[in-house]
């Protein structure tokens, strides 16, 4: 028997029977161009500047949701009839979901507005890619099949295994960057999780058994503590956040037609611009070729560019000052107003040496898919097949509906304690 074994640090052991057709498209997926791209795409953007292990990739990510995905359906299928396009279609699109994800995890996206979602959708359709060409080969349909599902615009069991409260992806994350950062604060019991696993035939969509309810409390709290301790971590959010000025300080400059390098038809310059890439650009874009210029623009004639790549090359961060305390959003917009006036007092750029974050997340929220009207919270399924909601029985989804911020304002160094004493 014909055999790809790939050890992974969450999963051990993720095989590929090459002899049969639908693992053998799996592995040919892994080796497309755009997909070995996502290698080079760090799953948690700047977040190894505050856990030095945090340098896992997208590629590893995916290759976690896909066999996440493969253990769901394994279970389920063992009581319920799954056809072999389900099957197909769903793992592909577990695989592939990540695919148009732009370099440092959601930053480049906010500046370039150009939507990983659907890039993801662009590259699964376009000719071009290497992508398109091996679902063709195997399908015909199958490009429009994955895209038609990763839209989610009719909800079943599968769709709930890809994007839910209960999805592969979540699943697979949570572990991972868990394990990744040694944060110790995402751990939770994925294999009883799975195993409780089960479908309302009624609706055709997930449900737990009530065996697995202590099993999903721990997933729910685990979320909480990555977003409150990893996600949301004042270091992680600074950097973010000077990624952000960089990108967009180079986005005015080019603009402007005062960005030095990249030049025009380079894949960086064009995204920055949001203009339409070609495959070969696309794969091209990565953090490599973003720290690329990031190095080359810390001697950039443009000092402003230039000291906030220094910052990020060389853990040159912007201090933190916690608002969190602060309660009313008037009174927190008044400190930001007050600790701008001090920078520029003090010969600063407010627009740039200073900026307001206030990270938030509902740790436990009716998902709704990007323009569906339906909401999906957990329900768990009693022995007579009728439906519980999960916040009926157990209290953890209540108390975690109340959302998780954080407010606080981040400043360079040269700045921080002229700001603390203007808002003090």
């Amino acid at each position: 028997m014909a055999q790809k074994i790939i050890r992974d640090p969450v999963h051990d052991v993720v095989a590929f029977q090459i002899d049969q057709p639908l693992d053998a498209l799996l592995f040919r997926l892994l080796n497309a161009a755009e997909f070995q791209r996502l290698r080079r795409i760090l799953q948690l953007g700047m977040a190894h500047l505050a856990y030095p292990g945090a340098t896992h990739s997208r590629y590893s990510h995916s290759l976690g949701v896909m066999q996440t995905a493969r253990q769901i359906l394994s279970h389920l299928g063992r009581s319920l009839p799954i056809s072999e396009e389900d099957r197909t279609v769903c793992l592909v699109s577990a695989l592939l979901h990540d695919l148009g994800h732009g370099p440092f995890s959601h930053v480049f996206e906010r500046v370039s507005g150009i939507s990983h979602e659907r890039l993801t959708q662009r590259l699964i359709q376009d000719a071009e890619s290497d992508v398109h060409r091996i679902l063709w080969q195997y399908d015909r349909v199958l490009p429009e099949k994955v895209v038609t599902f990763l839209r989610g615009e009719r909800r079943t069991y599968c769709n709930d295994i890809i994007a839910s409260q209960l999805d592969a992806d979540r699943f697979d994350y949570l572990l991972r960057d868990n394990l990744m950062t040694g944060s110790r604060y995402g751990a939770y019991d994925l294999e009883w999780l799975l195993h409780s696993l089960t479908v309302d035939e009624a609706s055709d969509r997930l449900a737990v058994t009530w065996k697995g309810v202590s099993a999903v409390e721990d997933y729910l709290h685990s979320r909480y503590n990555m977003y409150r301790n990893v996600y949301f971590h004042k270091v992680v959010r600074s950097a973010e956040g000077m990624v952000k000025l960089a990108l967009q300080r180079a986005k005015r400059l080019a603009v402007q037609d005062r960005l030095e390098w990249p030049p025009r038809e380079n894949g960086v310059y064009k995204a920055l611009l949001g203009q339409r890439l070609t495959m070969a650009e696309f794969t091209d874009l990565d953090d490599v070729s973003v720290n690329h210029c990031f190095k080359l623009w810390t001697r950039s004639d443009d000092e402003v560019l230039a000291r906030l790549c220094r910052g990020l090359l060389f853990r040159g961060l912007y201090k933190t000052i916690e608002l969190s305390q602060v309660k009313d959003s008037d009174e927190a917009r008044g400190l930001v107003v007050r600790a701008e006036a001090a920078v520029t007092a003090a010969g600063g750029e407010a627009a740039y040496d200073v900026f307001y974050d206030e990270p938030r997340d509902t740790p436990y929220d009716t998902y709704q898919p990007e323009g569906s009207q339906e909401s999906d919270g957990i329900v768990v399924k009693n022995r007579d097949g009728t439906l519980t909601p999960l916040s009926a029985i157990s209290p953890l989804p209540r108390a975690l509906n109340e959302r998780l911020m954080f407010r606080r304002l981040h400043v360079a160094a040269a700045y921080r304690d002229v700001v603390a004493a203007a808002i003090a």
